[in-house]
């Protein structure tokens, strides 16, 4: 189970705010011994004035990580990405998620065109597991980790969020989708949950599958 081989080589981590998306990359990434792409969500000046403030900084905030996504890529691809394992916490398509929610109808038109003109291609995920959470989970988990600029995120927008995740994912089908019930499965804190995620990651099985606890 420890070997490289055993798993796939590119494998995003996705799902809304809160719900363990970068800690499960980093023990997976520890685990695999595999390279580790985070968002960087810290690096954005303008993600505090966000949650302040959604309307006043959703453009510079939104347009701050899609230069921060673009640049990240435009490396890995010079470094030729595929010579190793890489695990990562974002996926580019998010980005539009996000700006779909957060912008309104002149700043969408705006983002569409710089986005457009980054011709941003991201090779698809050998694997995508898509951690999914209520709301009342995600709002108790944001409160424990005490990041400050997220005490005033709603549970308005967490629900948007949750929305269009679940709208998102089902439609998806670029890679392979492992959905897992993380109201019930904990591979952080729990060493049976995350041996039966590693068995899932190996194991290739069904271009769509679900883990929750009646599997």
């Amino acid at each position: 189970m420890n070997g490289l081989s055993d798993k796939p080589r590119f494998i995003v981590v996705e799902g809304p705010i809160g719900v363990g998306k970068t800690s499960l990359v980093h023990r997976l990434a520890n685990h695999f011994g595999s390279e580790m792409l985070l968002e960087g969500a810290d690096e954005n000046p303008f993600l505090g004035r966000f949650y302040e403030n959604p309307r006043e900084a959703a453009l510079p905030a939104q347009l701050f990580f899609l230069f921060q996504r673009s640049r990240q890529w435009n490396e890995l691809s010079q470094l030729d990405m595929f010579r190793q394992h890489l695990i990562a916490d974002f996926m580019l398509e998010k980005d539009r998620l996000f700006a779909q929610i957060n912008l309104d109808r002149d700043e969408l038109q705006l983002y569409e065109q710089v986005y457009d003109r980054l011709t941003l291609q991201a090779p698809p995920p050998d694997l995508v597991v898509y951690l999914q959470a209520p709301v009342e989970i995600l709002m108790k988990r944001i409160r424990q980790r005490a990041r400050p600029e997220e005490q005033t995120i709603e549970r308005g927008y967490l629900q948007q969020l949750c929305d269009a995740y679940a709208d998102f994912f089902y439609y998806y089908d670029r890679s392979r989708l492992l959905i897992i019930n993380a109201a019930e499965i904990n591979p952080l804190q729990r060493e049976d949950d995350f041996q039966l995620l590693l068995e899932h990651i190996c194991n290739p099985g069904a271009e769509r599958r679900y883990l929750n606890l009646n599997t």
